[in-house]
């Protein structure tokens, strides 16, 4: 595409102008959550500008270089003038530009990352984790492929640089033994460099409020509490700022000061208050295999729940291995809620795993969210998840007990509300 091109072009013209570090984070799940921690812990030290939301792809990147946001009109040519304005400023007039850049970066189909990597070479690389069964797999001849595609802007690395990588992936682990870098990594494992230990639901005044855990780095044990949404998964893009501070020596101490005020992007995880007294986890950002597994791990674990519901949206993009992942998943469900919300054509694989559980069956997450408020009841705990465009923050929004809560919802742009 022309567009593009000259879009890579611009921005790495611009990135050899100016000369910035630039952190990659990269992964199939967590990226997000993860590049909003590391840029704040990097704030301390440089004049960070981060990817807006999750903008990772060819188009993306090159907005977070110049700095502009989204294009609204991408059929309109006279809608990219803006952003080519900005960017031949940038090469043309002086300016004040970052000295970092956090890079959030993602592929849907081979080749993504090797355009990405001809606009900017990483000084670091934060890789979050890597599946069995990644997103995107569909696109790809096996999952291996996906992995080896969202590990490579380590590959990119010169000697020596640092690498951040999940203790917890095993296949994050085995990649880097393949690189000449300084691997750093972080996660439960006993051998991590900065290890994370007793998680668990954190309270205030017998109501779950976040996640706590204790960090062991450097020799010395800290905790540390995640406000506003729960899951370990909360917990690691935390655990990534801070062996991503280690690597620009930045201390723990600077660095937990610097993520006081951390919250997880919105649908990742995130508590809110539902109707009739009930609590909902609203996951509804994305959806595949491993973080749905994660999502009910949680829910299996919150306390005090009267009723446990697992309010879940088609998995996609899974290609050859939807059905079995739709039905493992359903089996997994079942084992760990009351009743099981499908959601979406895909998503009636949960259905046929899941015969010992209650089950119920939606086409589409409009019809989800009109039947779905007469049947909660005070203390129940409703997990929410699915792909995005199966749109199940509509369902959140249907349960909330405080309309104002809205605007902590996933997709609430208005080009997102009018699809």
């Amino acid at each position: 595409m022309i567009v593009a091109a000259f879009l890579a072009l611009l921005a790495r013209a611009v990135i050899t102008r100016y000369r910035p570090k630039i952190v990659m984070v990269t992964g199939s799940v967590g990226k997000t959550s993860t590049k909003d921690a590391v840029a704040a812990v990097l704030m301390t030290r440089f004049l960070v500008r981060k990817s807006e939301k999750s903008f990772n792809s060819e188009f993306g990147v090159p907005f977070t270089i110049f700095g502009v946001k989204n294009v609204k009109s991408p059929s309109n040519p006279l809608a990219w003038l803006p952003i080519f304005k900005s960017a031949l400023a940038l090469l043309i007039l002086p300016n004040h530009y970052p000295n970092m850049l956090v890079l959030e970066v993602g592929a849907d189909k081979p080749g993504d990352l090797a355009r990405i990597l001809r606009m900017a070479t990483p000084d670091a690389v934060v890789v979050t984790r890597l599946p069995e069964i990644p997103v995107h797999v569909e696109a790809y001849a096996s999952p291996m492929a996906v992995r080896e595609e969202e590990f490579s802007p380590a590959y990119a690395l010169v000697p020596g640089s640092p690498l951040i990588v999940c203790a917890d992936d095993p296949y994050a682990l085995d990649s880097s033994v393949r690189t000449s870098t300084r691997i750093i990594s972080y996660g439960m494992a006993s051998n991590a460099t900065l290890r994370i230990s007793d998680t668990g639901f954190y309270e205030e005044g017998k109501k779950v409020a976040g996640m706590h855990m204790r960090i062991l780095t450097g020799g010395k044990e800290r905790s540390f509490v995640v406000k506003g949404s729960v899951g370990v998964t909360q917990l690691l893009p935390v655990a990534a700022a801070l062996a991503t501070a280690t690597a620009f020596d930045i201390p723990p101490g600077e660095a937990l000061r610097a993520l006081e005020g951390y919250e997880p992007p919105s649908g990742r995880g995130r508590l809110l208050a539902g109707i009739h007294g009930s609590i909902i986890i609203d996951d509804s950002y994305n959806a595949s295999p491993a973080a749905v597994e994660e999502a009910l791990a949680t829910l299996k674990a919150f306390p005090r729940a009267k009723r446990r519901i697992a309010v879940l949206g088609d998995m996609l993009e899974l290609g050859r291995y939807s059905t079995m992942e739709h039905e493992r998943i359903g089996a997994l469900a079942g084992t760990v809620a009351d009743i099981v919300v499908a959601v979406g054509i895909r998503a009636r694989g949960y259905a046929s795993a899941s015969s010992e559980v209650e089950m119920m069956l939606f086409d589409n997450s409009d019809a989800a969210a009109l039947a779905l408020p007469a049947f909660i009841r005070s203390g129940d705990v409703i997990l929410v998840k699915g792909s995005q465009s199966i749109r199940t923050e509509r369902i959140v929004e249907a349960l909330l007990a405080n309309s104002s809560d809205t605007s902590n919802l996933v997709r609430q742009e208005p080009e997102w509300k009018r699809q």
